[in-house]
């Protein structure tokens, strides 16, 4: 089990990003925008690095759902390997069987 703190401290991260999405993406598409004058552009990087850096997507850290584990995702159900092994080999995901051959 992980700390407590790290698995708070990342879904601290999670609210972050969701509540600054927006203002994230109107802020990148200004500064990346080669049409407008360099003073604008720039003016947009600025107030794009005000903002907290746990409010971008790539501070989020993926982390197993019934442990908090950080290594050894698998993204598509959320949990660490430990934990897939353990619930297929009892057989609680549905679809998945031990493989033999």
């Amino acid at each position: 089990m992980a700390k407590k703190s790290s698995v708070e401290k990342n879904k601290r991260r999670v609210r972050l990003v969701k509540l600054y999405a927006a203002k994230r993406v109107k802020l990148k598409d200004v500064a990346n925008n080669m049409s407008l004058p360099p003073e604008e552009r720039f003016a947009a990087r600025l107030k794009l690095a005000e903002l907290p850096r746990n409010s971008s997507a790539t501070r989020i850290r993926n982390r197993c759902e019934l442990t908090g584990r950080a290594r050894g995702n698998y993204r598509k159900v959320k949990m660490c390997r430990i934990k897939l092994r353990e619930l297929a080999n009892h057989g609680q995901i549905p679809g998945m069987v031990k493989s033999s051959w």
